[in-house]
């Protein structure tokens, strides 16, 4: 059976006047007073602020006459289930739209901010292109000894190619949490606080499938039942390192 998905917004009103605030909040309490979510103010029709409330209708009726109160003409409000996410949202909306009646940029609680990596990756990538341009000038063909290029493949570890620094992987299985140390050459390790450490530890696997077949005694996927840590909190299949 399928889990039903919860909602995060249940209800809203969208542009409403500010005169049917102010001339109609008998009309409009029902709908708003008490109920907790996002709300936006327009300035024709652009969005001018953002913010949260645990009282929509109390937080609007204070915008009637607090240093917001002559620069909108419209609201919105968009009523969720429950409060939970609502200071990451309200985050999220100032800073995708930037309005100019928000003085402080949204802030996010653990997020990571991926542009100094994407930065480096960027330097890194540019000077991989210029290295092989300017090896191509006067290379000589090499021979290599098939037998042991073979033999150096089948001694190197699978994740090497795709590991940078030392990372943290974990894996369920039959109720149990598996941890273990990626290194940075690419071989793995399992750590003294993983599910039966006394049986796995000290032993080098050199790939997750292998690692994962410690664990089992069968043969596995390990590339799709290990995961690491994305990002904070995302927790995603080792297979993500190769894409």
């Amino acid at each position: 059976m399928l889990k039903k998905r919860e909602n995060l917004v249940c209800e809203y009103l969208e542009k409403i006047s500010r005169q049917a605030l102010e001339e109609y909040q008998e009309l409009l309490k029902k709908y708003i007073r008490g109920r907790h979510g996002i709300y936006a103010l327009y300035r024709k029709n652009k969005v001018d602020y953002i913010g949260l409330a645990s009282n929509l209708r109390s937080r609007l009726r204070r915008h009637l006459s607090d240093r917001h109160g002559e620069t909108w003409d419209r609201f919105s409000v968009y009523l969720t289930i429950n409060d939970q996410h609502l200071k990451e949202l309200e985050a999220l909306l100032i800073r995708i739209t930037e309005p100019p009646g928000n003085k402080q940029k949204g802030k996010f609680n653990i997020a990571a901010d991926l542009q100094k990596l994407l930065k480096k990756d960027f330097d890194k990538a540019h000077n991989i292109v210029k290295d092989n341009i300017f090896s191509l000038i006067g290379e000589t063909k090499k021979v290599f000894d098939k037998r042991t290029e073979k033999v150096e493949k089948q001694r190197k570890p699978t994740l090497a190619p795709f590991v940078k620094k030392r990372i943290h992987i974990r894996m369920r299985f039959k109720g149990k949490l598996y941890i273990a140390h990626l290194r940075r050459d690419g071989t793995i390790m399992f750590a003294a606080e993983s599910a039966e450490s006394d049986r796995l530890q000290g032993k080098i696997h050199y790939s997750p499938s292998l690692a994962a077949s410690a664990i089992s005694g069968r043969s596995m996927n390990g590339w799709t039942w290990w995961t690491y840590e994305r990002a904070p909190g995302d927790w995603v299949k080792l297979d993500e390192l190769r894409k």
